[in-house]
């Protein structure tokens, strides 16, 4: 009996060590999101499900632990001590200033970061080529110039275009570079329409009713979850809005060639995995891209504005 119960006593402390050590081995990954809005609420499913993929799942060898900024640049600060107080073994930083909020609070923690359009000029990392520093991750550039021809293909009588953006996003004042090049090759003028609140937007979009002939919004977060405020002023007005990214368009643009945000959100999982398993090291981890983007439109702004959709653009 006595060897019997020895045995089990042995068993019992075998399976406490095991358990123990399964705990230990658990990762907490952090997660700060700047805002809801369906571009970005695709990339957090994307890369839970691509973690889930490749064998980390939460609540068993992962722990995530999410936190949403409601677009207020005061809650990332105050998120992102909070999970570096957690001793999180990673933080996934999805958008410019949720990402810049992080990187301010840690050298150490390795952060992955998606829906950045150019971490450098972020201040994120020292080269999209070679970060050199905790940051890596993945860059939602969409390929604007294309996206301002798609525009005076759609809207072919189009002269003066509103360039509607937030003025404190450094992502957004990247891509209108980029779009102000494209429009003065296709002989387009234009005309700076920022915000730097939601509670602008109606207005700002009302104040270009009559003064220009389309409007293009790049992949702002701030835009993007007001989409269906802008709609509400341009549908009525007659005026096309060509968008960053497809929940834009959905939430009442017309149109866009733009990237897909779940799987931009499984590469970035990808990455994710490579540094927790393989080791790696954000410093030595090239910024990556989508390679392919798609056109979207919306059929009932569409057919509200009276616009053909060319045959070819829907193969």
């Amino acid at each position: 009996m006595k060897k019997i119960a020895l045995v089990l006593l042995a068993a019992a402390a075998a399976g406490a060590v095991l358990c123990s050590a399964k705990k230990q081995k658990q990762v907490k990954i952090g997660v700060i999101q700047l805002v809801e809005h369906p571009a970005l609420d695709a990339s957090y499913k994307g890369f839970v499900d691509g973690l889930k993929e490749a064998g980390y799942v939460d609540g068993e060898n992962i722990k995530i632990d999410y936190e949403n900024a409601q677009g207020e640049q005061a809650n990332c600060v105050t998120i992102a001590a909070k999970l570096i107080s957690k001793r999180s073994g990673l933080i996934f930083a999805i958008a410019t200033p949720a990402a810049q909020a992080v990187a301010n609070k840690t050298s150490s923690i390795p952060i992955v970061v998606t829906a950045v359009t150019d971490p450098q000029s972020a201040g994120l990392v020292e080269s999209n080529a070679m970060p050199g520093t905790n940051v890596t991750g993945t860059s939602d550039l969409t390929p604007v110039a294309a996206q301002i021809e798609l525009l005076k293909r759609l809207v072919p009588s189009a002269k003066k275009i509103g360039l509607l953006y937030c003025s404190s996003e450094e992502n957004s004042k990247f891509q209108i570079r980029i779009a102000k090049e494209a429009c003065d090759r296709n002989g387009l003028s234009y005309v700076d329409a920022t915000v730097s609140n939601t509670n602008e937007v109606q207005q700002v979009v009302r104040s270009l009713v009559g003064k220009i002939d389309a409007i293009y919004a790049p992949t702002d977060n701030m835009i993007a979850s007001s989409m269906a405020t802008v709609a509400l002023v341009t549908t009525e007005a007659k005026i096309p809005v060509i968008t960053g990214e497809d929940g834009m368009c959905q939430s009442g643009g017309l149109a866009t060639f733009g990237i897909n945000y779940y799987q931009l959100g499984k590469q970035t999982a990808k990455m994710a995995v490579e540094i927790l398993r393989d080791g790696k090291k954000p410093a030595s981890m090239p910024i990556e891209y989508l390679e392919t983007c798609d056109f979207t439109y919306n059929k009932d702004v569409a057919a509200a504005l009276g616009i053909t959709v060319p045959a070819d653009l829907l193969k």
